[in-house]
């Protein structure tokens, strides 16, 4: 059975999607069956920032409009995640009966280990049906107080619907002074923080290509934190390729001093 979670966030532009699609990569990376979920059917961006747009076939929202079956809507996105995009499609948008997310999910969850859903920001209907359909919730935020209180409903109604939440992730980070430090975050949200992603410029050229940032640049800053949330979330230490071959360098700079004393 699949570990459902729900990606959210309070307000728009907090860099959610971004973070919904790498999340998924380097999880991926690590080993993991993954499929990552578009249930933004309004104003889907998933598949542009995975790099599968264009592609003709089935969309969730043809699934919730029930003209396909789920296995119809799936596809491969790169290092091996499922990809699920909800489509651009009006006519599809308009006959999408988002109730049925649940049903789905349960028609997944023999599919994969983990199931990442790139929720609609905000608290509306498509938003909640998202939250509610996950078993747990990961929050998106920026380091700004109309991001936090924002986030801060969001939570509140995934208590009410029985979702759990991990915590949040502090996305964009600039270490300006006016920005809120994780450890004021963490006490407003009441919540874990599970890792702080910095304002990278890579993240931009990579939506503009539809290549994951843990891919296209993973020794950034960016992909860096992202692989380092990925290992928190499913028990693994991550250690960073650089410091793997810094490492490497320094043992066997050392046995080559010490290997034949005794």
């Amino acid at each position: 059975m699949a570990v459902s979670i729900a990606i959210a966030s309070g307000k728009g532009g907090t860099g959610k999607t971004t973070i919904s699609a790498n999340l998924a990569v380097a999880l991926a990376k690590f080993g993991k069956d993954v499929i990552v979920l578009d249930a933004d059917i309004a104003m889907a961006n998933l598949e542009l920032v995975l790099g599968i747009e264009g592609k003709k076939g089935k969309t969730l929202n043809d699934v919730l409009a029930g003209n396909a079956s789920i296995e119809e809507a799936i596809y491969e996105g790169p290092a091996g995640v499922k990809v699920i995009p909800a489509g651009i499609s009006l006519d599809a948008f308009r006959k999408a009966r988002p109730e049925k997310l649940e049903e789905v999910l349960k028609k997944l969850h023999d599919m994969a280990e983990i199931i990442i859903i790139d929720c609609p920001a905000g608290i509306g209907k498509e938003a909640l049906t998202a939250i509610s359909a996950a078993e747990h919730l990961i929050l998106v935020v920026n380091p700004e107080i109309s991001s936090i209180a924002d986030a801060l409903k969001v939570i509140a109604i995934a208590k009410k619907l029985g979702t759990n939440v991990l915590g949040a992730i502090i996305n964009r980070t600039m270490k300006e002074d006016s920005e809120l430090s994780s450890k004021a975050i963490a006490t407003i949200l009441e919540v874990p923080i599970l890792g702080v992603v910095p304002e990278d410029p890579n993240v931009r050229k990579c939506a503009a290509f539809g290549e994951p940032i843990v891919l296209k640049y993973p020794d950034s800053p960016a992909a860096q934190a992202i692989m380092e949330i990925a290992a928190k979330l499913i028990g693994k230490k991550y250690i960073p390729e650089k410091k793997k071959e810094k490492e490497s360098f320094i043992k066997k700079f050392l046995r080559g001093i010490f290997g034949g004393r005794k």
